[in-house]
């Protein structure tokens, strides 16, 4: 048994060469398929093709490890399922693996005893193959490929194109950061191509960027209620990894209610080696049945759907603590929910609706005035528009702390105090739509809320800033009426400082106010001389 030659194999890709290569590869199925099922059918397939290189990666190494043993011995260690999941690989079976599926592309004609198969159906057959073998997939891979519906010819040239690409060659790690960074190109590009609807499972990664480095996870469990393709996971893991800390040093918790959504961030957490098993075994509404009701987070990160007028409503929910949501909105059912969920020293960051700062209606702001007066909110954000391509609506950021006194969380005691801060007025359009963060954007707001709170990884103090930032007493946000809109508080940002001495200034610019009326005349009398003449 020999590994597989280099030279006969596609050289690594870079990311931006794969990004680039498996959107053209949606594009071959864009013609016979909306948005939201070719986004499935392609992230499938980046799965597997994933799956299959990593698992011939490990296969490679295994024989490297080997050399010199027995023929058998090899061939034998070669197939112990072990050999690949103690090293964090999938099992794949020989008739899931890529090269199988690549060399039948076309489909296996019938034969004697048995039936045409379609290059879909042995696409099926080999997500089936991976949920049985790998537990922690089970329910979790699309098996639509053989469907009438899917163009069999374009899915085989489909496959044609993702022969191209290789994840593995430069590492475990790297393999899995390069096939990661794929996986969110194309998460953000699917978002984008459909629309609204697009944002009920992408939250930008800038956005969660910056709740994450606010709250900064460096160790236990992270929750997240409605966690859409598992975005906020992601960022946590990497906010780990700028830090030379180990992933595994938080364990992830959350719940998705959308099948198809569930899916997207079951595989999306496997691509960046998360354990998934936290999800859950299916899809649930976290209203209608909490699937963690004994979890208890150190940190909560969410971006709720907004306004949801349709919702599993118990008018006796014991969640409902500060008072009973709405019927029809429940924007404070999933800020009490989170809540609930937060350990004595627990934060959350909760991504909401503008209405949510100063809304009364349905008893909001009653509800709001009940978690004020218990002094569980730290910090609210306002968010500049369009940061969310298919909405241009800014948004606003809660933060929620169990205790804010001194300790593990911060040196300063806030007790009584919510920071305010304006980011209206942050990023830049990276085009007509959409508006991004700077890492400089990320550090402003991060740095705000880090030095309020005395934060170890605080650059300086805390000082208010007019126009962006202010710690406001709930002394003065009862006079405010309970309302937390932060432009209310920060106020104006300070006019620029003038050096220049007034009797200076006022000579001149009378004398260039001078100078452009005798430029002004010189020039009348020069057209009025050109049109003498012409007559």
């Amino acid at each position: 048994m020999t590994k597989s030659d280099p030279k006969t194999e596609p050289a690594p890709s870079t990311a931006k060469e794969l990004q680039d290569t498996l959107w053209k590869a949606a594009d071959k199925l864009r013609g016979s398929l909306d948005a939201s099922q070719y986004k499935d059918l392609v992230l499938g397939l980046v799965f597997l093709k994933y799956v299959s290189d990593a698992f011939q990666e490990r296969r490679d190494a295994i024989v490297s490890e080997l050399e010199g043993e027995d023929e058998a011995y090899v061939a034998e260690s070669l197939e112990d399922v072990d050999e690949y999941l103690g090293s964090g690989v999938f099992w794949v079976a020989p008739h899931a693996r890529w090269s199988f599926i690549a060399d039948h592309a076309k489909g296996i004609p019938a034969s004697p005893g048995q039936n045409a198969r379609s290059v879909g159906d042995l696409i099926d057959d080999a997500m089936r193959a991976l949920a049985d073998d790998n537990p922690s997939l089970k329910a979790t891979l699309p098996t639509i490929y053989g469907r009438d519906n899917v163009d069999q010819r374009r899915l085989g040239e489909l496959i044609d194109l993702f022969n191209s690409a290789r994840f593995t060659g430069q590492g475990a790690t790297k393999a899995r950061d390069l096939l990661g960074e794929v996986y969110e190109y194309f998460l953000d590009k699917f978002a984008k191509a459909e629309g609204k609807r697009g944002g009920e499972f992408y939250t930008p990664p800038v956005l969660v960027r910056t709740l994450v480095e606010i709250l900064e996870p460096h160790q236990g469990r992270v929750y997240d209620p409605c966690c859409g393709s598992g975005g906020m996971f992601v960022q946590a893991e990497k906010f780990l990894e700028r830090h030379g800390e180990d992933p595994t040093n938080i364990a992830v918790y959350g719940q998705e209610s959308n099948e198809r959504t569930w899916r997207l961030a079951k595989m999306n957490l496997a691509i960046h080696g998360i354990d998934s098993t936290g999800l859950g075994s299916r899809w649930q509404d976290t209203f209608a049945r909490d699937i963690h009701p004994e979890i208890q987070a150190d940190f909560v990160l969410a971006n709720p759907p907004f306004n949801i007028k349709d919702w599993a409503r118990n008018e006796d929910d014991a969640r409902w603590k500060y008072g009973v949501p709405p019927v029809r909105n429940a924007n404070y059912a999933w800020m009490q929910h989170i809540l609930s969920k937060l350990t004595v020293q627990g934060e959350a960051a909760v991504v909401m609706a503008n209405g949510t700062m100063a809304s009364n209606t349905g008893g909001e702001g009653d509800i709001r005035r009940a978690m004020l007066q218990d002094d569980v909110v730290s910090c609210v954000i306002a968010m500049p528009p369009n940061l969310f391509r298919s909405v241009a609506i800014p948004v606003c950021v809660w933060f929620f702390a169990k205790d804010k006194g001194v300790g593990a969380k911060g040196n300063v005691d806030r007790r009584g105090e919510v920071l305010f801060v304006d980011a209206r007025e942050l990023g830049h359009m990276v085009d007509r739509v959409e508006r991004t963060f700077s890492d400089e954007d990320i550090d402003r707001i991060a740095g705000a809320f880090r030095t309020w709170r005395g934060r170890e990884s605080a650059e300086g103090d805390y000082a208010d800033v007019p126009g962006f930032c202010r710690s406001a007493t709930l002394e003065e946000i009862e006079t405010a009426g309970w309302a937390l809109t932060p432009g209310r508080y920060v106020g104006a940002p300070e006019a620029p400082e003038d050096a220049e001495p007034i009797d200076e200034k006022i000579a001149r610019l009378t004398g260039e106010l001078t100078a452009a009326l005798d430029e002004s005349a010189r020039l009348d009398a020069v057209v009025r001389e050109q049109l003498g003449r012409l007559g």
